[in-house]
């Protein structure tokens, strides 16, 4: 999802659903971005995804939120990467497309977004990709 997103260092990524913090450590260590945020509900996994930040050796770029993903301001993301189910996908559809600047990448693992054309798409591990930018 992030080498389709193309991050790079000046790239702030937002995961949506971030559960242990993966994707957004990742998007710091391996893809260089300048920070990411993870929101997830569930609080024990939020102790955990800072946790493992602390290991990576990344807590200073990233932060996770004990956060509703329709609550959350996405308006200094670059990047949002969701994995949630086509009924959330399409629910966040206009929060996306309202709050993310032009040229913004949207990212998701298996999900499409109804009548939204992907900009790009890949089959990885025999899961379908969809990457959407914002006009």
């Amino acid at each position: 999802m992030l080498q389709m997103a193309q991050v790079g260092g000046r790239d702030i990524v937002f995961d949506l659903g971030s559960g242990d913090g993966r994707i957004v450590i990742a998007a710091i260590k391996e893809f260089g971005a300048a920070r990411g945020v993870g929101v997830e509900l569930d609080p024990l996994r939020v102790l955990e995804a800072n946790a493992l930040a602390r290991k990576a050796g990344v807590r200073d770029r990233v932060e996770f939120r004990q956060q509703d993903l329709f609550e959350t301001d996405l308006r200094e993301a670059t990047v949002v990467t969701i994995y949630l189910g086509n009924a959330v996908d399409l629910l966040l559809r206009p929060k996306l497309l309202a709050e993310l600047k032009p040229g913004a990448r949207v990212v998701s693992h298996a999900f499409d977004m109804g009548d939204w054309a992907p900009d790009e798409t890949q089959i990885v591990s025999g899961r379908m990709i969809f990457l959407w930018k914002i006009p």
